[in-house]
Order: structure tokens, then sequence, then C-alpha cells
């Protein structure tokens, strides 16, 4: 072959080799923009209900606080579809953004338990469209080939915030009280805005609004279609399923570890939990890219039910060993197979309306999840509602096998 020829064929294979690259410039700033983001919800979600506890107020209502976080996230999420067709996706972001650490600065002038409440609505509503625009950017720049394993490392950003964010806020609470979370909460808030300006959309054609403010995508739908995305549902329902049966343990572990004297076996569990996301997550994308989601979610289910039994029928240092490996399985896991499984499934058009759809029902657990199991412990204590959280999280096999068939036989 002459030189001439083995010249075109290089530049050919390096263009390709550049394509499927994961760890772009901007694949690690959408990284850091999602993982900051996402530490302010799990840093607050951790310590708020024990802020609000201190008003005098029940472990029901401080769920029903805490999780009003997420209730706002709920409703911006559902305009979240329509408005990345309208409208420029990293413009979207940052408003998004700003909006969310403007609330972030309102929490220290906070006196009482209804305006905490409102600004939670608002910070919420922040987040909810935030996460959205930024988890649609990061997922639309990676290598389809490759999609499983970039999905994964991408969604780590916030697989790890789930681990890193309840330590770290715990940590600042022991330390410096709910002044200091709120200041560390407003400095990771903030960050998320430096990280999207560096964000380069120019090669990326989904991010450009369609001619008259409307993207093809969403015309002639209507009803539900017109805000979600249906092909995305099932697997969305079983990820809210295993958030739902996780939720408890960010909720209520510190009060629970006061009451079984394991505060500090508990203050490493989300340590410990980052650590195996780490090192398990990579693994299953890979897995899941080769050998399809099964391999990858049935397992996880069966983890995060036995770890959530264990620490409750048995607290000790081990089971709560097995519970941080059967959660970074289960929901850790989840939270990126899930998003990778209701994005592959839905068309790349509908792939903004398939991340709204996969947020909004983790949204939905996350948000009922610390009022519902509240009450559990108010009813029974700490130990029966470990047990309700294992077994709603086993709920969800029945319905991810049920979903898999479904969808290999309309293949």
């Amino acid at each position: 072959m002459s030189a001439s020829v083995e010249a075109p064929a290089r530049k050919d294979k390096r263009r390709n080799d550049l394509k499927e690259r994961i760890f772009t410039k901007n694949f690690c700033f959408c990284f850091l923009s999602l993982f900051s983001i996402s530490m302010v919800m799990y840093m607050l979600l951790a310590t708020v209900t024990q802020y609000v506890t201190e008003f005098g107020a029940t472990e029901t209502v401080a769920g029903m606080v805490s999780g009003m976080y997420i209730v706002g996230g709920m409703f911006s999420r559902l305009a979240s579809g329509k408005s990345m067709e309208r409208f420029d996706w990293k413009k979207l972001a940052l408003l998004a953004a700003g909006l969310h650490f403007a609330a972030c600065c309102f929490y220290p002038f906070v006196r009482d338990l209804p305006l905490l409440v409102l600004v939670r609505f608002v910070h919420g509503v922040g987040f909810g469209m935030s996460s959205s625009a930024i988890a649609t950017i990061g997922l639309s720049i990676l290598p389809e080939s490759r999609f499983g394993e970039a999905g994964g490392y991408f969604m780590m950003g916030t697989t790890l915030s789930v681990g890193v964010g309840p330590l770290a806020g715990g940590a600042i609470y022991d330390r410096f009280g709910a002044s200091g979370c709120f200041t560390g909460a407003a400095v990771m808030s903030f960050l998320t805005g430096c990280f999207l300006l560096f964000v380069d959309l120019s090669g990326v054609e989904e991010a450009k609004p369609s001619p008259g403010g409307r993207a093809a995508a969403g015309d002639g739908k209507s009803g539900f279609s017109a805000l979600l995305e249906p092909k995305a549902v099932p697997i969305s329902v079983v990820t809210a399923l295993t958030a739902l049966g996780y939720i408890g343990v960010m909720s209520f572990y510190r009060l629970y570890a006061a009451q079984v004297g394991l505060e500090k076996a508990f203050s490493w569990f989300f340590l410990l939990y980052a650590g195996l996301l780490l090192f398990l997550r990579p693994m299953a994308g890979k897995i899941q890219d080769r050998f399809g989601d099964r391999w990858v979610c049935v397992p996880g289910i069966l983890a995060q039910t036995a770890g959530l039994a264990l620490v409750s029928l048995r607290p000790c240092v081990l089971t709560l060993a097995a519970c941080a490996l059967g959660c970074a399985m289960g929901y850790g896991s989840f939270l990126s197979a899930g998003n990778v499984i209701a994005c592959q499934k839905s068309p790349p058009a509908r792939r903004p309306y398939a991340v709204t759809t996969f947020y909004l029902c983790c949204d939905i657990a996350m948000g009922i999840g610390p009022a519902l199991l509240g009450a559990v412990v108010t009813a029974s204590g700490y130990s029966a509602m470990y047990v309700v959280s294992a077994g709603i999280t086993l709920l969800a096999l029945p319905l991810f096998l049920g979903a898999d068939l479904a969808g290999k036989r309309g293949k």
C-alpha cells in the first residue's frame, strides 16, 4: 500500500479513536458538575432530618421537610423535557444552577419550619432542572459503541455523591453545625455553575434548539408522551424501588446509629459504599455491554435486600459492611445502569425525556421515602423500618424480570 493511501487511513483511524474516547474535556466537566450538584442534595438530605428534629418535630415531619427538596425537583423535571426541546441545554443548565445556588444562600436565614419547607422546595426546583440538563448533556457526548461502560463512568458523578455526600454532610454537621452544612452546600452549588461554563456543546447537534423553538421529537406528542418517555418507565420504576429501599439508610442512619451504639461504624458506611462503587461500577458497565442488563440488575436487587435485612436484624460492623456492599450493588449501580437502560430503550431524539422520566421516578421515591419510612419509625422503630426497606427493594425483582422478558419478546 502506498504512503498516499496509508496517510488518509491513519487519519480516519485517529478520528475514529477520538470519537470513541470516553474521558474527553467535555466529559470531565460534565462529570464534575453532576457530582457537585448531587453532593448538595445528599449532604443536606442526610442532615436536614436531624436539623428539623432540633426544632422539636417528629421523625415523620423531619422526613417530610427533607423530602420537600425532591418534591420541588419533581415539579421542575416534569418541564425538563419540553424545556430542553425549546432552549439551549447549556443556558438552561446554568440558569437552573443559578436558582439552586441562590436557594442555598437562604438556608442560614431560616428560623421556622414553614419557611424551611419553602426554601427546600425552591432549592429542589433548581436541582431538578439543572441535574436533568447536565445528565442529558453528558449522555449525549458518550460513544454509542461503549454506551454502557461510558454511561457507568459518567453516572458515577451521582452514585459517588450518594456515598460521599452523607459522609461529608455528617462530618461537617458534627464539627460546624447546620450553618457549616449550608455553607458547604452553597460552595458545591457555586462550583456546579463554574464547571458548566467550561462545557463546549458546539459539536452536539441535539443541544441546539430547533427553528421556532420546537424540536421534532416533541411534535405530535400529547398527554403522557409530551412530558415523559413511556419506554423508559419500566426501568425507572424498578430503580425507584431500589431508591425507596435505600433512602431509609440515608435519612435516618444517624438516629439509628445512636440507638444501637454504632455511631463510629455508621460514619464509615458511606465511605465504604463510595469505595465499593469505584471498584464495582466500571466492571458492571462492561458486564452490561457484553452480557446484558440482567447480569447487573438481578444481583444488585438481591444484594441490597439482603444487606438491609441484615443491618435490621443484627446491627454490627460486619452487617453494616454487608449493607454497604449490597446498596452499592443495588441502588448505587441502578443509578448508572438504569439510566443507561432508559436511554438505550428510547429513540435518540427522546433521550431528554428518558432522562426526565428516570429521574422523576427516582425523585418520587426519594420524596415520599423519608416521610413514609419516618412513619414506620414512629409506629414500630428503626429496625422495622429497615425490614420494610428490604421488602420494598425485593419488589423490584419481579418488576424488572417482567419488563426484561417483555422487552425481549418485543424485539
